[in-house]
């Protein structure tokens, strides 16, 4: 298994700019594609964006799509979400996921082995 750390959550105000880390770590933190879900209160967890490690590909949530981006450090086994013109329906716990196993199911938490443990955010209006 994969061990996730996410970290840079915050209070920002609606507008503002977050940038989300996700250090992989273990026998098998390279090489692997990184998803990054959230769950807001109330609401079942769903897919923002997931990164596919050998192609580089992206993919998004409709909801998320030109305003967040995801990315990647290979060298450091770290993966992104730097998140523009934050909304207040943004604020959830965002959690970082890893060892895809269903490549064509990305967008279900089922289709990933590895779960860090979230990071808050919170969007004022």
């Amino acid at each position: 298994q994969v061990h996730l750390v996410e970290s840079g959550g915050g209070l920002v105000q609606a507008g503002d700019s977050l940038r989300l880390s996700c250090a992989a770590s273990g026998r098998t933190a390279s090489n692997q594609s990184m998803g990054w879900f959230r769950r807001a209160p109330g609401k079942e967890r769903e897919f923002v964006a997931v990164i596919i490690w050998n192609s580089g590909s992206t993919y998004y949530a409709d909801s998320v799509k030109g305003r967040f981006t995801i990315s990647r450090d290979n060298a450091k086994n770290t993966a992104y979400l730097q998140m523009n013109n934050l909304e207040p329906e943004d604020a959830a716990v965002y959690y970082c996921a890893a060892d895809l196993w269903l490549p064509d199911r990305y967008y279900s938490e089922k289709a990933y082995r590895s779960w860090g443990q979230g990071t808050q955010v919170t969007v004022s209006s």
